[in-house]
């Protein structure tokens, strides 16, 4: 038998790109700014009228904040841009090439050009849609593909405007996935090597059928110019907004209402859990979907609405996928057992209306106790002295912390005088003593790590482990 043959690459994608030049746009916007005459600001001269001088010189001091006479300026900027809908007019670009626009003209590959009119944006996926008015003018569409299809390898295309260079084809393949570049709270983005420059912001990176897979967004480049590394908003995060500006203008993400932090080995060890997967619970907000008694301070979230929850970060952004109101199953973990609840979801942008300072707050009774040392810390009882002393709100109880041994475990995780001990290993604890008894039950059941719920000053919660032995 003979050994299968690796797929070559494409002969070529002239037919391919042919199909494609027409939908893919360059987006020109203007915006005005005021003059600059103060102290730092560089006139620009007086040139004769005519003079070969004059556009170096008008872009040379436009850079250093000049004017002539210190009137407002036109500052202009090009980026690209798709029809997803010929006959509506709609036209997908990024947030960031029209933000802040007076005015946004859209250039099509045969000359054309329409005024846009700003539909919607969302900052959070940099991502925005434009109208135009196609009345008498024949527009050429694309489709959005799955970008879930997608395999590290996978041929792609780019086209866009670098450099104001409009109608340009480069040609490459997905590098990676899942890329997280802490651009915003819901990076999961496709890496590709096909170029990318200054210009090609909003423009599309295509599969080989044609669909549109990705939007092109960001480079990383020490010159400035291509290195083979760009990154594209994947069309299955992309499409859902899009749809969402579309009919609303806006967004409308769904919202749980919770706090987070990642599960590392040692808080998946002290929950007793056999791997480091899911996203662990650090609080609930108040007011919010998950303030029912739903879920709970420590739990870990390992399945949401059918969907595997491998890490911290993939929750948010399953979450801001779903719709608002939607009832939705959760798979937590909570004290080693794994169970089912339901949450009815809230809207995220309702959420980021409300006043801070919601966070839950976590009550337990305060019991008699006397001071004692545990894990390279000073605990005592959280009494009115201790609040006056540290600042410690009414709402925290527990036991406070206070002092930390310079050198200790608990110095290395942050650990801080005036912090409170609300919980360990999911009980509450009420004094020294509920301490102490604790950590010396967790050591006589073989635990070799102690997993401390802390509150701050304020009752801002998080979790912490810290080793026994």
């Amino acid at each position: 038998m003979s050994e299968r043959q690796p797929d070559a690459g494409p002969a070529s994608v002239a037919d391919l790109a042919e199909g494609l030049l027409g939908a893919v746009v360059n987006i020109s916007t203007s915006q005005t700014v005021k003059g600059t005459d103060g102290p730092g600001a560089v006139p620009a001269p007086e040139l004769p009228e005519g003079s070969p001088f004059q556009d170096f010189f008008d872009e040379f001091f436009k850079d250093r904040g000049g004017s002539r006479g210190g009137g407002a300026q036109k500052v202009q900027s090009l980026g690209s841009g798709f029809v997803i809908d010929a006959d509506q007019g709609f036209v997908v670009t990024n947030n960031h090439v029209i933000a802040d626009a007076d005015d946004i003209e859209v250039n099509f590959s045969d000359g054309l050009t329409l005024k846009a009119k700003l539909v919607g944006t969302d900052a959070k996926t940099d991502i925005a849609l434009l109208k135009v008015d196609p009345s008498g003018h024949k527009l050429t569409e694309v489709k959005f593909g799955d970008s879930d299809k997608m395999r590290i390898g996978d041929w792609v295309m780019a086209i866009g405007n670098p450099f104001g260079l409009g109608g340009t084809v480069t040609l490459g393949i997905v590098s990676a996935r899942n890329r997280d570049i802490n651009a915003g709270p819901y990076d999961d983005f496709i890496q590709t090597d096909a170029a990318i420059n200054r210009g090609n912001s909003g423009g599309p990176l295509f599969n080989m059928h044609g669909e549109v897979i990705g939007i092109n967004t960001a480079i990383i480049s020490p010159t400035g110019g291509s290195i083979g590394i760009g990154f594209s908003i994947p069309t299955q995060l992309a499409a859902g907004i899009v749809d969402q500006l579309r009919e609303f203008g806006e967004t409308r993400r769904g919202w749980l209402g919770v706090r987070l932090q990642p599960v590392t080995e040692d808080i998946a060890e002290s929950l007793g859990m056999t791997n480091a997967t899911g996203a662990l619970i650090a609080g609930i907000m108040k007011g919010g979907p998950a303030d029912d008694g739903s879920i709970l301070p420590g739990d870990v979230i390992t399945q949401f609405d059918g969907r595997h929850i491998a890490a911290m970060r993939d929750l948010p952004r399953i979450v801001a996928d779903s719709p608002v109101g939607k009832q939705v199953e959760v798979v937590v973990v909570r004290k080693g057992e794994e169970m089912t609840v339901k949450v009815t979801l809230g809207r995220l942008e309702d959420a980021e209306n409300m006043p801070e300072g919601e966070d839950d707050e976590v009550t337990q009774n305060e019991d008699e106790g006397a001071s004692a040392s545990v894990l390279g810390m000073s605990i005592g009882e959280l009494d009115e002295a201790a609040r006056r002393r540290f600042g410690i709100a009414v709402g925290v109880n527990g036991v406070v912390i206070t002092d930390v041994e310079p050198d200790s475990l608990a110095a290395e995780k942050g650990i801080q005088a005036g912090e409170v001990i609300t919980e360990i290993a999911q009980e509450s604890v009420a004094n020294p003593k509920d301490v102490v008894d604790r950590i010396a039950a967790l050591k006589a059941q073989g635990r070799k790590n102690a997993l401390l719920m802390l509150a701050t000053k304020n009752g801002e919660l998080r979790f912490v482990t810290l080793r026994m032995e």
